[in-house]
């Protein structure tokens, strides 16, 4: 293996610290007080290199195995957009981005070990956000390149993880709203991307949310100040929601008057809170400027800034721990690794022949030639002295099959074996 610096150790070090929240004197104490704070703040600098027992104590305080620590990232992230308020601290920012990097890292690594096709496919920064109904036209089409339709979006999540946007969610600070990042290889090809959204929030600011950073992240760089950028990616959210056909079917062309009752039901069918759905109605001049604001009046009045009515449950990301149980389960991770990536238990046990195989390759390199010698005489016996095989060869089932020997019917319509699919 090729020696890294010990910069690039420590950038590992300090990458997975900070995805796990912790400062360098939390690190310490979970590694048992055998290195100072001092001494890891060294190591992550690069002035110091850790001792083979210090790396192992690493490796197990942070949740990996001691391989992570020495191995060059296989992907590059870097940061398209990112939303905050003024309150925000660097620190929090910096375990936000080192969270989502390492879990970027996780995904293209399972992207590659079940064989699906990488975020190429994601349109980073391909649509024009030069103006507010640019933005509305980027929604429309990429609506249009996903096959989404024009009506509202069942699940935000299953339609950006479909297409290898991954959705992650963080504990963060109120102060952060919302980030996006693309995954990069080292010949600077996208392999993955992702919106980032913070754990906690309702359902229908979550769908706003996602549709916001997807904005930023599909969208060419936006060169006004950023109050007017975020409105560009607001818009592109709102209609990536509820595209204007589908919003003026349902509620009309133009409207003086709206019972409460229906803008709820509007609010549901629609997934987006009651001033994202009026401010979508203004913008789309379904409702005038002046009736608009008559119903932020009431909106305040009656608390729903605050509390949305009928609030929706978050949805929940999916494709993560569906393909590490995947891979888990195929034989590509083992058990212990898979539980680590979840960061909970999984149920059951490995599969007998992935346990019997790790087992083989603990063996010393003697025994193992061993049994394979053995396996591979007691197979040559059998051919001897099977005859039955010989029957099966290519030219034999050929003729049986062609005389009649087995009806057409029952070769074609037979069960088939699964081993190939």
């Amino acid at each position: 293996m090729k020696a890294m610096s010990e910069q690039t150790i420590g950038d590992r070090v300090r990458l997975l610290r900070l995805a796990r929240g912790w400062t360098l004197q939390s690190l310490a104490a979970q590694m048992g007080g055998l290195v100072t704070k001092q001494a890891l703040s060294k190591y992550e600098k690069g002035r110091a290199r850790p001792s083979v027992a210090v790396m192992n104590a690493l490796a197990s305080a942070l949740g990996v195995k001691s391989v992570e620590l020495w191995r060059e990232p296989t992907v590059n992230v870097s940061f398209v957009a990112y939303r905050r308020r003024c309150g925000l601290r660097k620190r929090d920012r910096d375990a936000v981005e080192a969270l989502v990097e390492r879990q970027l890292e996780m995904r293209v690594r399972l992207q590659e070990l079940t064989q699906q096709t990488d975020g190429s496919g994601v349109p980073v920064q391909r649509f024009s956000g030069s103006s507010v109904e640019a933005a509305e036209a980027a929604a429309g089409e990429l609506r249009n390149a996903w096959s989404l339709g024009l009506g509202p979006v069942a699940s935000v999540t299953s339609a950006l993880e479909d297409h290898l946007v991954h959705v992650l969610e963080v504990d963060a600070p109120e102060e952060f709203d919302g980030i996006s990042a693309v995954a990069r290889d080292h010949a600077g090809r996208t392999v993955a991307a992702s919106v980032v959204t913070r754990r906690g929030v309702s359902g229908e600011r979550q769908r706003l949310s996602l549709s916001h950073e997807l904005g930023h992240l599909v969208m060419r760089p936006c060169r006004a100040d950023d109050a007017e950028c975020e409105r560009r990616a607001f818009r592109f959210g709102a209609a990536f929601l509820a595209s204007a056909p589908a919003v003026k079917a349902a509620i009309g062309q133009r409207r003086t008057f709206i019972q409460p009752a229906e803008l709820l039901m509007l609010k549901r069918r629609f997934g987006l809170s009651l001033q994202a759905l009026l401010y979508r109605l203004r913008d789309l001049g379904v409702i005038s400027d002046h009736y608009y604001r008559e119903w932020c009046v009431q909106v305040s009045r009656q608390g729903w800034k605050r509390r949305e009515p009928m609030e929706l449950p978050p949805e929940q990301p999916q494709w993560f721990r569906l393909n590490v149980m995947r891979a888990q389960a195929e034989g590509m991770l083992p058990k212990s690794e898979a539980e680590r990536m979840l960061g909970s238990s999984l149920p059951g046990e490995e599969p007998l022949a992935l346990v019997e195989r790790h087992a083989f390759l603990r063996l010393p390199a003697d025994e193992r030639r061993r049994q394979l010698a053995e396996q591979a005489g007691r197979a040559a016996e059998l051919y001897e002295h099977d005859s039955e095989w010989r029957t099966w060869e290519g030219a034999g089932l050929l003729d049986t099959y062609e005389t009649g020997a087995y009806p057409r019917r029952g070769l074609a319509g037979g069960p088939r074996s699964h081993a190939g699919r």
